[in-house]
């Protein structure tokens, strides 16, 4: 499928992602060279699955380990009780036809970080929230990307576990060049050393991103936040 047919694919997955999220990662997967698999810390329905695989076999059919217990997460829980979400991403997984390549593991992160040794070239993070939480799956995970490699992380620019951590560990760090977020997923490069131009530059990009989500919170005019998405894109 291309774009437009896993927007058309996806509409009808359960998920929390936005069709600029989901292009997002379709391009990331997509322009993935063979260097390293791409991992996925929180499948749920297989929403962001999908983008992720038909990026893959658009580009050079990179496998693709999907990481969840398929239990659900500490919120829905909450509302709904326990849940079991396996086989539905796996009907979901082959509606979409790309079962071929990616590689269902039924573990939480630190469970499956702790046995996985394939060099990772995109990572996309979207498991718990709570700043702990993505802290483990950021210190499980890293080490196995490799240089030049992306991580990519959800629901960023809001939420404030995932916020601390890309303001401490990603936006101020010395491995990270050209961090740049859409909607609320950060990305960024991994390197062994980025030079002072990179952290001047990450540093705008988090200040950009800072603004943005306060504009999102006090209902500031669409046309704003896109200007500042198209300010991201050319910096």
């Amino acid at each position: 499928m291309d774009i437009k047919e896993t927007k058309k694919f996806t509409d009808k997955v359960d998920g929390w992602l936005s069709d600029k999220e989901g292009e997002l990662l379709f391009d990331l997967a997509k322009n993935c060279t063979g260097k390293g698999v791409i991992v996925e810390i929180g499948s749920w329905k297989g929403k962001s699955t999908i983008w992720l695989g038909n990026g893959s076999k658009s580009g050079n059919k990179i496998m693709i380990y999907a990481i969840d217990p398929h239990t659900g997460f500490p919120e829905i829980k909450k509302k709904v009780g326990e849940i079991y979400t396996f086989e539905e991403f796996k009907n979901n997984i082959k509606n979409a036809n790309i079962d071929d390549i990616v590689v269902p593991i039924k573990k939480t992160s630190k469970e499956a970080a702790d046995n996985f040794i394939e060099p990772i070239e995109l990572i996309f993070i979207d498991g718990i929230h709570e700043y702990e939480h993505i802290r483990m799956d950021f210190e499980a995970w890293f080490p196995k990307v490799i240089d030049g490699g992306t991580m990519a992380f959800h629901d960023t620019v809001l939420l404030s576990g995932p916020r601390k951590i890309m303001s401490k560990f990603v936006y101020r760090s010395r491995f990270f060049k050209n961090v740049k977020f859409i909607d609320s997923i950060t990305y960024c490069k991994k390197v062994n050393q980025n030079f002072l131009s990179d952290k001047i530059k990450n540093r705008f990009i988090l200040l950009i991103k800072n603004v943005y989500g306060l504009f999102l919170i006090i209902h500031i005019p669409k046309k704003i936040l896109i200007t500042l998405e198209k300010l991201v894109k050319i910096i």
